[in-house]
């Protein structure tokens, strides 16, 4: 299935999901698209300045720039978002990006309690280094294969290029429509996860450590406190291995959306939300 088909069988799967906003796809590039959305570039940082005393995080933190923030900017102004080793912006997203290994230990505190006797109280997102040392070590991203990881709307690509993954932002009753179709597309009830994460961990890391592990799994985010910020109230993230979408494009003849069922009570409650947040008139 050329991209140009995935992108017409898309405008069906958006009008039997009753969203207009389309997903993105993610992917590497040695270049990146015109006027992309990301990071300026930061100082260098690696483990090894770190463990040797030499890194400066004043310095890391000065150009801090959050990866879901940036897609956040490109979702509204339609255009890609990336970061890169050098342009990393966030020293967790660099990381879960593939940009960098391995990561700062810094993370272990700062994703956890903090460091006694300084201002850094840590997020308190897991109960200690130990803990956030291990879901580093698990979720363990493949180092990129070019200089760029690209987020842009699916239909800016073409078909000399193609996402690894597509990713969708939406509300609970959409999520119903993405998450029955992955299940009626696999027949898998474990088809869908949602291990703990950052917003970009969920996004980008856990689909790559699924399709490392030879799984087509879609993975649900949008649950990490710092990039609600940085989404629509009550939205999420979902997303899918290009190859497990294109197998649910091909299931959307046969699905719960082309039959007389619950579907259409769910479609007239995502109108009413659509309405609340001023998204219809």
């Amino acid at each position: 299935m050329a991209m140009q088909s995935v992108l017409d069988d898309t405008k069906t799967f958006l009008e039997h999901l009753g969203t207009k906003e389309e997903p993105f796809g993610v992917y590497y590039a040695d270049i990146k698209p015109e006027k992309a959305v990301g990071p300026k570039v930061g100082v260098p940082i690696s483990r090894d300045q770190e463990d040797q005393g030499k890194l400066d995080m004043q310095e890391v933190f000065k150009t801090f720039s959050c990866v879901m923030c940036n897609v956040w900017l490109a979702r509204k102004q339609h255009r890609a978002a990336f970061i890169s080793a050098e342009e990393y912006g966030c020293i967790g997203g660099v990381y879960y990006c593939s940009m960098m290994k391995p990561p700062l230990a810094f993370i272990e505190h700062y994703v956890g309690t903090g460091i006694n006797g300084t201002p850094i109280h840590g997020e308190r997102y897991m109960p200690g280094r130990e803990s956030v040392r291990n879901f580093l070590t698990k979720v363990n991203p493949r180092q990129a294969p070019a200089k760029y990881c690209i987020f842009k709307p699916l239909s800016l690509f073409t078909n000399d290029e193609q996402p690894e993954f597509v990713i969708f932002f939406a509300r609970p009753e959409v999520l119903t429509g993405l998450f029955i179709q992955t299940v009626f597309t696999t027949g898998d009830v474990d088809c869908v996860a949602s291990p703990f994460g950052a917003g970009c961990t969920n996004m980008l890391a856990w689909p790559l450590y699924y399709q490392q592990q030879g799984l087509e799994k879609a993975v649900l985010g949008g649950f990490d406190p710092s990039a609600r910020k940085c989404m629509k109230p009550d939205e999420l993230t979902f997303t899918v291995p290009l190859s497990l979408y294109r197998k649910m494009l091909a299931a959307l003849p046969e699905s719960m959306f082309n039959v007389d069922g619950e579907w259409k009570n769910i479609r007239k409650k995502i109108a009413r939300s659509a309405k609340a947040w001023g998204e219809e008139e």
